[in-house]
């Protein structure tokens, strides 16, 4: 199976057979296209999907994956340790729990993003 993965600007070309890892190629991320303008009801959603990062407690993906689900809804209540977000790995499922008391203000990476390691997936 073949994957292209970017990491901090730069992105490599890795081929996986049979439990083992190979680098084909790497190199600088292309600079994304700015697009064209959208229209109106485009742009209302937009803003949505680049707003910034909450001020508050950061809970942030401790690997690199899948987010499978995201058991929590903005303005939920949680305890330390529950359980917030489920990223799959490897094949398998990996729990992100709350690192304090809190009520979730923000939701950043949904049900189906990829995710990198130190990547912010909500905020408490």
């Amino acid at each position: 199976m073949k994957y292209k993965i970017t990491l901090k600007g730069r992105t490599y070309e890795v081929e996986v057979q049979r439990g083992e890892a190979m680098l084909l190629d790497e190199y600088d991320a292309a600079a994304p296209v700015p697009a064209a303008p959208a229209a109106p009801a485009a742009a209302a959603a937009a803003p949505a999907a680049a707003a910034p990062v909450s001020a508050g407690t950061k809970v942030e993906a401790p690997l690199p994956g899948n987010v499978l689900n995201v058991k929590v809804s903005v303005g939920q209540a949680v305890k330390a340790g529950d359980v917030l977000v489920i990223i799959e790995a490897m094949k398998m499922e990996n729990e992100v729990a709350a690192p304090c008391d809190g009520v979730v203000k923000q939701i950043v990476a949904d049900k189906g993003a990829v995710v990198a390691t130190g990547d912010t997936l909500l905020v408490i």
